[in-house]
């Protein structure tokens, strides 16, 4: 990419006004003495999404953007106005990175390395042979995609919604080629909770305006590892039973810094200050952003 100082980026979703987005590639623009203008391109109140999201998309490109970030409930849908995907993104039919370059649009998805990045950083030796994974959406297919190429030997997907648990294992079975990942109902937790090396959570239990428990407390022990993707709050009541259960835990802040760090690296060609991210996130979440 060429040296420049000046970069239009954007959001696109619904519901989008609270993101910490702007703030955290603002923050990490000035520390390159770069100008970076970061806009919130809202969906709703302009009909259905799909038309909307092509809308926006397109008016972003003549308007000479230099790349988005997609969000809910955008990430699938906009996959027919992209010229290419990356690997992840093909993978997972879901896009939360648009790069304009050359006349061309091209789709990636940095919740998987975002995750993948953060839960190293915080659980470099952690045990990857049985994984439980509560959530089969948007956010934990990539959750999933990213497990799996960190070398899971066996990730079994629980949801409440039983045929996306299940679409969800398929998916991801037919696209690795092997019988690493099955689909469970909830009903089963004990048993597959009491094998299990880790638990991965990525449904909206926890989050504000969400609290409670995605699993009885029981069920956690020391010889656990927990993983949250909630970011608000960043001490979810998963996290502290986990804890007081002396099971080892990472928080959903470092995805949420982490994939912002590597959507900055493809919109600038700037080698992104990962751990100055971090602590951004913390800092803006504990200020109730």
């Amino acid at each position: 990419m060429a040296d420049r100082s000046t970069y239009l980026i954007g959001l696109i979703g619904s519901g989008i006004g609270t993101s910490l987005s702007p703030e955290l590639h603002h923050r990490e623009a000035d520390r390159h003495h770069i100008r970076l203008v970061y806009r919130i391109l809202d969906i709703d109140g302009h009909g259905a999404p799909a038309d909307a999201l092509a809308d926006l998309l397109h008016a972003a490109r003549d308007s000479g953007f230099d790349g988005l970030n997609i969000t809910h409930p955008c990430k699938q849908l906009v996959i027919p106005h992209l010229d290419e995907l990356s690997n992840d993104a093909a993978a997972l039919g879901a896009v939360n990175t648009v790069v304009f370059a050359d006349g061309r649009t091209f789709g990636h998805n940095t919740d998987v390395t975002g995750f993948g990045s953060s839960f190293v950083r915080a659980l470099p030796d952690a045990p990857l042979g049985h994984v439980v994974q509560l959530g089969a959406g948007g956010a934990g297919a990539a959750v999933a995609h990213a497990m799996l190429r960190m070398g899971t030997r066996h990730l079994c997907i629980v949801d409440t919604d039983a045929r996306r648990a299940a679409d969800l294992a398929k998916s991801l079975s037919a696209h690795t080629g092997t019988s690493r990942v099955t689909s469970a109902d909830a009903a089963e937790l004990p048993r597959l909770m009491a094998g299990a090396d880790g638990l991965v959570h990525a449904t909206p239990t926890g989050m504000v305006g969400h609290p409670g428990m995605p699993v009885p407390a029981t069920l956690l022990r020391e010889e656990l590892w927990v993983a949250d993707i909630v970011y608000r709050p960043m001490e979810t009541e998963l996290l502290r039973a986990a804890r007081a259960a002396g099971a080892r835990t990472v928080g959903g802040g470092g995805m949420v810094a982490l994939q912002a760090a590597d959507a900055f690296a493809l919109f600038t060609g700037l080698e992104p200050h990962r751990e100055l991210m971090l602590d951004d996130v913390a800092l803006l979440t504990s200020a109730g952003r």
